[in-house]
C-alpha cells in the first residue's frame, strides 16, 4: 500500500521543480522565483524559515527573499555585520553548517546572539552557484539544534542549483543591464511588499508575519502575482479590508458554484472591488 505522506512529499518536490522550470519557458519574474524557492524549502525541509541573499551588480549581497519578517531582519543584521553563515557561504562559494548556534559565539558573536534571540538554534547555508560563479546564498533556519538529513541537504542544494541555472540562462539571453534591472526590480518589489505588509498590519491589527500570510493567501486564492497585489495594496487601489476579509482556502472550497470572483481574459481571478487588469505594454525588444 502506498504511503500517502511519501506520495504527498514527492508531489510537492515535483511541483517545486516545475515552478522553477516554468521561469525558463514563461515570463521571468525574479522575485517570484526566489520567493517561491524560499517558501518551498520551508514546506519540504525540516526547518522553520528560509532566506535568500543575492549579489547585486556591484557584488554586494542583498536580502532578496525571506519567509518571515523576523528572518529578514536577521539576514540584514548579518549583512550589516558582515558576519554569519550566509556571508561566509557566499565568500567561500561552499556550504556552511552550524548545527548548534549556541556553540558559535566565538565564530560569529553578533550573528549567533541575534539568531538565538530570534529563536533559531541551527542554520545551514548553501551557495547559489553555477559555472564557477557564486550568485548568492540560500539560508535554512531551524528552531532546534542539529544537522539536516543528507537527503534534505541534497534536495535543498538541487533546488538552489536549478534556480541558479535559471538565473544564468536568463542572463545569457539578456544583456547584463537587463539582468541588473531585473535584480533591482526584485529588490524594489521587496520594498513595495514591505509597504503593503505595513498597510495590512495597521488595518487588521496584525504583526508583520500575519500581514504577509494574509497577502500570500489572497495572492494564491486569486492567482495574482504577489508583486502586483502588493503594489495595489500599497497604492490603495485595492482596499486593505477586502484583502483582510479573504476567506481561507477551506472556506472558499465551500462556496456554492458560480460564487467565484470574476476572471479576466487570461484566466487570472479579478478580486471583487479591485481595478480591472491592465494589459502589459507591447515590448519592442525580445526578453
Amino acid at each position: 500500500m502506498a504511503d500517502p505522506l511519501r506520495s504527498s512529499r514527492e508531489s510537492n518536490v515535483t511541483a517545486a521543480f516545475i515552478a522553477i522550470a516554468d521561469n525558463l519557458v514563461g515570463e521571468f519574474d525574479l522575485a517570484d522565483l526566489l520567493g517561491g524557492l524560499a517558501a518551498d524549502c520551508t514546506r519540504l525541509l525540516d526547518i522553520e524559515d528560509a532566506g535568500l541573499l543575492l549579489a547585486d551588480s556591484t557584488g554586494m549581497l542583498q536580502v532578496a527573499a525571506a519567509t518571515s519578517e523576523q528572518l529578514r531582519r536577521l539576514e540584514q543584521l548579518e549583512l550589516d555585520a558582515h558576519e554569519g553563515p550566509c556571508v561566509q557561504c557566499f565568500d567561500r562559494g561552499a556550504p556552511v553548517h552550524a548545527a548548534d548556534l549556541r556553540e558559535s559565539s566565538v565564530r560569529w558573536p553578533t550573528f549567533a546572539a541575534a539568531a538565538q534571540s530570534a529563536g533559531y538554534l541551527s542554520v545551514h547555508a548553501l551557495p547559489l552557484r553555477v559555472l564557477g560563479q557564486t550568485l548568492g546564498c540560500l539560508g535554512l533556519f531551524a528552531t532546534s539544534p542539529g544537522r539536516l538529513g543528507a537527503d534534505d541537504l541534497k534536495l535543498a542544494q538541487a533546488l538552489a542549483h536549478t534556480s541558479s541555472i535559471t538565473l544564468i540562462v536568463h542572463e545569457a539571453m539578456d544583456t547584463q543591464d537587463r539582468v541588473t534591472s531585473q535584480l533591482q526590480t526584485a529588490l524594489s518589489s521587496r520594498v513595495v511588499l514591505e509597504q503593503a505588509k505595513g498597510v495590512i498590519s495597521e488595518s487588521g491589527a496584525l504583526d508583520m508575519d500575519g500581514a504577509f500570510e494574509v497577502l500570500r493567501r489572497y495572492s494564491r486564492n486569486h492567482n495574482m502575482k504577489l508583486r502586483a497585489l502588493a503594489q495595489a495594496v500599497a497604492n490603495r487601489t485595492l482596499p486593505a479590508q477586502l484583502v483582510l476579509e479573504e476567506p481561507p482556502p477551506s472556506a472558499r472550497s465551500r462556496r456554492p458554484a458560480g460564487a467565484r470572483s470574476g476572471v479576466h481574459a487570461e484566466g487570472a481571478t479579478t478580486p471583487p472591488g479591485a481595478p480591472a487588469p491592465v494589459p502589459p505594454p507591447t515590448r519592442t525588444s525580445p526578453e
